[in-house]
């Protein structure tokens, strides 16, 4: 139980929980003690509006992006005060308002919580309407707030400024060892392979999440000064290439047990090796995020040493012509296995010992060009400013609905209007299955956390004790913000009504007003969202797809262009495999939103998750090519090699031109007959060197007959995947066609802004 509190508060939701729960509770104690709880509550307030803000990034984008939301936190309020008297200026203004607000989200990950703290604090205005010199007094005490909020969250990155990014690898490295685990799963011989590789497409998701939080605060701060970033960046980027090691060994796995079913012991080992790997990562982890110094185990090198022994000896037990194959395939994988000890080793050494300068060497090369861009600038907005644009379409839909909440809460004389406001800004999101599940969570820790809230209340008096919970509730509903929604509305609905009960002796009027004002705004949004310019996850699917087929198909030019020329791996290879991964994460993660949304929206699921699938696979050949060639001393590219490359990348165009609804080019079928020309001309001239007998230097022949079994087998994988995405791709678009209303139809023809 200890440990598992321990591990809690280590956590970065808990550390950023406890910056706002200090930032709001300490000028409400002080200015309590003076008698002026107002004045605390205020700045308080200022604290928590800011906080959204202050997501993962540089130092100077800290500091930069809180102080554009503290600024405008009160420039909003200070507006929304002055015009509340005017009606025919004040409904204008809450709409434009609003709605430019919302579209702030167009500029990134900052800007959409930039956009999310001013929200509130537009809702929250309407708590309390103020005039005169008030106003002024008002904004500056939340100016003030947002200021003294910043002050904490650096004294807590001076105390510990590298703390978040070891705790963000210590996660990120327990993930790639759940990879590396599912990898291992593959060679049980009864696995259930499509279920494995749904679980690594869903890993792959946050694989995506973490890489790119870590990127945003490493790269953007890295000055190549600091031993500390040396080293976490090293380790940022030998865990990236572990995943691509991970992902290229792309067997299949039912020819490999067909072919070993005689010598199980051989593919047990490897899969002993493969676990090990994942175990190793996963001790690590449990170090880094425990602050404990890292000492390192040498059975990996013991793993890799049995995995030799066993290969000798299958080719030993057989005559060399009729183990020949199986040996070359049982040294790649002990190829493979050895670049993932070496890697891994790279990462222990780092939190082991002094960082190698030989693991550093070139690694700092381009690393801005890593960072997704942000774009501020007015081309970026005007751009959105259209139907096809699903952020302009919620801006709409977020500004009708409090709009719409607004009327509602002042015809109907509710106690607190602006609750219904904050509720809608809290729950509603782009998508429709996101913001089904937060009404119902909100809505549910609202009448729990109420009634708990209630019945403490109802025995306990001292208001040392209550203001006690509530400091608790506050800082265990801000941790749980991001992991369990359901608990963070409870915890936070506790705090509120453990604050009102110090204020106020109606407790009861209070929990019941906050119910209904929560289930007006829950229910005002989920029907904003089924019928206000809705974004069904169908309609963004087709851009996915475009975009996923499309990185693929960079990636494997990439390869071809380094297979041909030798040359060392350019900027262009690495930026081209990370959109590989990043583009294959989002097309899984519209795709999960697709399965959160009503059946009849959930249009040939089927073909799209074989698309998905399709795709990792196609990504897991290439990279299986691409490490090959990079970590071996490779012959010149054929001209078959080439043939073959062209063919896919043509199959792979013509997915695309039938997703933008594009005529194809039918030339991709008068190759066939050359593609199987160029695949026999390859294992003919396999097989009759294999004739010929093992020549004097067989060490350099059999890293040769390895080469070319490798790239044939996937060659004629990419072949046959490229295929079959143009084939599905097609039943997708004549499957939909079939409709009236079409996803491509509705996608690329509609303006109309009611679907």
């Amino acid at each position: 139980m200890i440990t598992q509190i321990q591990k809690f508060t280590e956590t970065t939701y808990f550390i950023n929980a406890l910056k706002i729960t200090i930032a709001a509770v300490i000028p409400v104690l002080l200015f309590t003690y003076f008698g002026d709880f107002q004045t605390g509550f205020t700045i308080a307030l200022g604290a928590f509006f800011t906080y959204p803000s202050d997501i993962p990034s540089s130092l100077k984008d800290k500091i930069k992006g809180v102080c554009v939301t503290a600024l405008l936190i009160s420039g909003t309020n200070f507006l929304v005060n002055i015009v509340y008297p005017y009606p025919l200026i004040f409904f204008p203004f809450l709409v434009t308002s609003v709605f430019f607000v919302s579209m702030f989200s167009v500029f990134g990950k900052r800007a959409t919580m930039v956009s999310f703290s001013t929200l509130l604090s537009i809702s929250l205005a309407f708590a309390h309407i103020n005039s005169g010199w008030e106003m002024l007094y008002h904004s500056v005490l939340l100016l003030g707030g947002g200021l003294f909020y910043l002050l904490i969250s650096l004294i807590f990155y001076s105390i510990s400024p590298y703390r978040y990014l070891e705790i963000q690898l210590a996660e990120c490295i327990k993930l790639t060892a759940k990879y590396l685990k599912l990898r291992g799963d593959l060679w049980v011989p009864t696995a259930d392979r499509k279920a494995i590789i749904e679980k690594q497409l869903h890993l792959q998701v946050e694989l995506n999440d973490i890489h790119e939080n870590i990127r945003e605060v490493l790269i953007s701060d890295y000055s190549g000064s600091s031993n500390q970033n040396r080293k976490l960046l090293i380790v940022f980027i030998s865990l990236v290439e572990i995943i691509e090691l991970a992902l290229s060994t792309s067997f299949d796995h039912n020819k490999l047990h067909k072919k070993f079913e005689d010598h199980p012991h051989v593919l047990l080992t490897y899969q002993t090796l493969a676990y090990n790997l994942a175990t190793s990562l996963k001790r690590l982890s449990k170090s880094v995020k425990n602050k404990n110094k890292f000492v390192p185990k040498n059975t990996l090198l013991n793993d890799l040493s049995a995995l030799e022994l066993v290969i000798n000896q299958y080719g030993n037990d057989l005559e060399k012509i009729e183990s020949s194959e199986g040996v070359f395939m049982l040294t790649t994988m002990l190829q493979y296995a050895e670049k993932q000890v070496e890697k891994i080793k790279i990462v222990q050494r780092a939190f082991s010992s002094a960082i190698n300068t030989y693991d550093f060497k070139g690694r700092d090369k381009d690393l801005e060009k890593f960072l997704t861009p942000q774009y501020y600038l007015w081309s970026t907005l005007i751009e959105n400013l259209s139907f096809s644009s699903t952020l302009f379409r919620h801006s709409l839909r977020l500004t009708v609905t409090i709009l719409f909440g607004f009327i509602i809460s002042k015809a109907l004389s509710f106690h607190n209007e602006y609750w219904v406001l904050l509720t809608i800004v809290v729950i509603m999101r782009p998508g429709y299955g996101l913001t089904k599940i937060r009404s119902f969570e909100r809505i549910f820790g609202t009448i729990i956390g109420g009634g708990i809230a209630f019945g403490i209340l109802f025995f306990i008096h001292n208001s040392i004790i209550i203001s006690s919970l509530a400091i608790l509730s506050m800082l265990l509903g801000f941790s749980f913000t991001n992991t369990n929604y359901k608990i963070s509305a409870t915890f936070v609905t506790m705090y509120i009504v453990f604050i009102y009960g110090i204020l106020t002796p109606n407790i009861g009027d209070v929990i019941q007003y906050r119910i209904i004002d929560t289930l007006v705004g829950s229910s005002l949004a989920f029907l904003a969202n089924y019928f206000l310019w809705p974004s069904w996850e169908l309609l963004n699917l087709p851009i996915y797809l475009k975009d996923s087929i499309k990185a693929n198909e960079n990636y494997l030019k990439e390869i071809s262009i380094l297979y041909n020329k030798k040359e060392d791996v350019p900027t262009s290879y690495r930026l081209a495999r990370k959109n590989a991964f990043i583009e294959i994460g989002n097309l899984m993660a519209s795709f999960l939103r697709m399965t959160q949304e009503p059946k009849s929206k959930q249009k040939q699921l089927p073909q799209v998750y074989k698309l998905a699938v399709l795709n990792h696979t196609l990504l897991s050949s290439s990279a299986s090519l691409g490490t090959y060639i990079q970590s071996h001393k490779t012959t010149t590219a054929s001209k078959a090699f080439n043939v073959v490359v062209e063919a896919v990348t043509k199959n792979l165009d013509n997915a695309i031109a039938l997703l933008n609804e594009k005529p194809i080019d039918m030339v991709e079928n008068s190759n066939k007959e050359e593609l199987a020309l160029r695949f026999t001309e390859l294992k003919n001239i396999r097989a009759r060197e294999l004739k010929e007998g093992f020549p004097i230097d067989e060490e350099a022949f059999q890293l040769k007959m390895q080469e070319a079994q490798l790239v044939i087998e996937q060659l004629i994988l990419l072949v046959n995947l490229s295929e079959n995405i143009l084939k599905t791709t097609k039943v997708l678009i004549k499957s939909q066609s079939e409709n009236e209303n079409t996803i491509l139809k509705t996608f690329f023809e509609s303006n109309n802004p009611v679907t």
